[in-house]
């Protein structure tokens, strides 16, 4: 199928691409998102995906300032700027817990090590792009990256298309405005089941969530429901029964199962058990991509060695050499491991090198099935963090020197693996439109450096103003790594539980059916699940009646994760300015916010069986 591919843009057209005011404002904009992202995740444990947001902004911003620009000018600008989504994520995630264990980096080494983790991130992932994003190109969804290129495209066309993008981002804004700043009812409803075991049903009623659903389609939207629906409603109950009574603690709980709500068994167990299931999945992926990684670096070393080798490429084939990949790749490793003040040594540079070029694999191509929302990085750090502490354990290195290395390691490591995921949506949306692969990189390293040198000191100004781990300022996935290191290091590993996971992995795999959505259904909590769900049973009812409504469909559904994703960082930016309240209780009860979202999703596909008369005269 992807030898059949032809790009919206052909690669015998030269069009301007890494220009500088596309430089300049996707600079800005990733700095805007970066800043906005690392309060919001600190905050609620999640933070936006700027690629979509970053293409509107461009579109909007350009055309009022310049008369003629490209799309691959727009697209140059949401590639640079979804840098500081991704280098937020995977900072926030890890730094907090050195402040928490009372070893913070200065401002200048939390730079370092971003800066650092992001290249190498973006660098290991380049030789994976011709097989995850052009061999595999109709089976890999990339469902933001898909919705990111047909944005753009829509802005081109001028006729319905661009208003059925228009449309769902109008919806989206407005949803997202009244249950997220209005407060006019819940974003996240939820219901606990009493009589089973007091286990729940929540959705998050998200505009991105319904489109990601629609976008991926049925049958990865079932696979990951599968996976929460097991989770919560066989797995947490069924440890709800047999814990009923006993009043001792399991680890790595931290109080008696009896006492556990559905959440907190899903914090302290589930989510291991995702955490082994993911890992498996990733290693079963990496042995099935391991021959095409090995003829990309056959491809790439007869290109070190011919100079004219590059010539022979078309212009969307052509990556950053591989002879730039490894002297880069070396100097990171060499500064990581030799800058003064970094407590990595040898081993953790080692275990750095193989965890992060395996998890960079793996989180390239889970974010090619649920998108970078919902792409379970968090539980790639996780595992690495485990696997790194244990053989910390195993040699006897127990003292704080080494528990600081691990977490200094992992910040590296979740950084690489969240930039790897941005590149790799990125170099997708790129892909579609026919946009050259190297200017992209070359954007992506670019990207990298403001943010990082601004990253620091918003984590020191938040810590100081709130304080990480409180109530204003929980910092959950920081806590979390702070408790696992420590907990591992001291011996007490959940190990049970992981191997349980990579287990249950394996039996899916050996039914032949596809590991990872299962896994990141497992992993994630059921409210990112069921909405998911829903967008994928609209989109199979709509494709079963007509095609080319599907095709409507899928920009309807990528508007509403750009309306959704700009308006959310419009919120966060709200929030961190004092404007309004981080949270908030909805005025209406919960089940008006499910059924807003019902009719929201009747509407999509409504839109896109009947769109409406007003489009039909644009089109004549």
């Amino acid at each position: 199928m992807a030898s059949a591919f032809k790009p919206y843009v052909s690669d015998k057209t030269k069009l301007k691409e890494f220009s500088c005011k596309a430089i300049l404002l996707g600079v800005f904009l990733g700095l805007l998102f970066g800043i906005g992202n690392a309060y919001l995740g600190l905050k609620v444990g999640t933070t936006v995906s700027a690629s979509i947001p970053a293409a509107v902004l461009s579109m909007a911003i350009l055309r009022i300032f310049f008369k003629k620009v490209s799309i691959l000018e727009n697209n140059m600008v949401q590639t640079i700027a979804s840098v500081g989504e991704g280098l937020a994520g995977g900072v926030i995630f890890t730094a907090p817990a050195l402040f928490l264990l009372g070893a913070p980096p200065s401002p200048f080494r939390i730079f370092l090590l971003s800066a650092l983790g992001g290249i190498l991130g973006v660098l290991f992932m380049i030789p994976m792009r011709r097989y995850i994003i052009v061999q595999e190109h109709g089976k890999l969804p990339f469902p933001e990256g898909t919705a990111c290129a047909e944005i753009l495209k829509s802005s081109e066309t001028g006729k319905s298309q661009a208003w059925m993008a228009v449309i769902g981002i109008a919806v989206g804004a407005i949803h997202k405005l009244c249950s997220s700043a209005l407060y006019l009812w819940n974003e996240v409803v939820s219901w606990v089941i009493v009589p089973f075991q007091k286990t729940e049903f929540s959705m998050d009623c998200t505009p991105s969530l319904l489109g990601v659903g629609y976008i991926i389609g049925p049958r990865t939207a079932a696979l990951l429901f599968a996976g929460g629906g097991l989770a919560w409603w066989i797995i947490i109950p069924l440890i709800r029964m047999f814990g009923e009574g006993n009043m001792s603690i399991i680890a790595p709980g931290t109080i008696p199962i009896a006492q556990m709500s559905a959440d907190d068994i899903w914090s302290d167990y589930i989510r291991y058990i995702g955490a082994g299931t993911v890992a498996m999945g990733g290693i079963l992926s990496l042995f099935q991509i391991a021959p095409m990684i090995a003829k990309t670096f056959r491809i790439g070393f007869k290109e070190l060695f011919q100079g004219a080798y590059e010539a022979q490429i078309v212009r969307t084939e052509r990556d950053i050499s591989l002879k730039w990949l490894i002297l880069g790749s070396v100097f990171i490793i060499l500064t990581l491991w030799l800058f003064p003040g970094l407590p990595m040594n040898f081993l953790t540079i080692l275990l750095l090198i193989v965890l992060g070029f395996f998890f960079v694999a793996v989180t390239s191509l889970t974010v090619g099935i649920v998108g970078s929302t919902s792409n379970p990085v968090s539980g790639m750090t996780i595992c690495t963090l485990l696997v790194t502490c244990l053989v910390f354990l195993l040699l006897g290195w127990t003292e704080r020197i080494y528990l600081i290395a691990a977490l200094t390691m992992s910040v590296v490591a979740n950084v690489a693996i969240a930039l790897a995921s941005t590149t790799s949506q990125d170099l997708k949306t790129g892909f579609l439109l026919g946009a050259t692969p190297r200017s992209q990189q070359l954007g992506e390293i670019l990207g990298i450096l403001f943010p990082s040198l601004a990253i620091g000191s918003t984590l020191y100004l938040l810590d100081k103003a709130y304080g990480f781990g409180s109530a204003s300022m929980p910092a959950p996935q920081g806590t979390m790594m702070a408790l696992i290191a420590r907990g591992v290091i001291q011996g007490d590993i959940p190990g049970t539980l992981m191997i349980t996971g990579a287990l249950l992995g394996l039996l899916m795999r050996l039914f032949q059916l596809p590991v990872l959505p299962f896994a990141i259904g497992l992993y994630l909590p059921l409210s990112l699940s069921t909405p998911v769900i829903i967008g994928g049973v609209v989109s199979w009812f709509v494709k079963k009646i007509s095609t080319e409504a599907n095709q409507r469909g899928v920009l309807a559904a990528s508007g509403l994760v750009a309306g959704d994703a700009c308006t959310g960082v419009f919120i966060a930016l709200l929030t961190v300015a004092g404007v309004i309240p981080a949270s908030q209780n909805g005025f209406f009860p919960n089940i008006v916010s499910l059924g807003v979202y019902l009719l929201l999703s009747l509407g999509l596909g409504w839109i896109s069986l009947k769109p409406p008369a007003f489009l039909a005269k644009k089109n004549a």
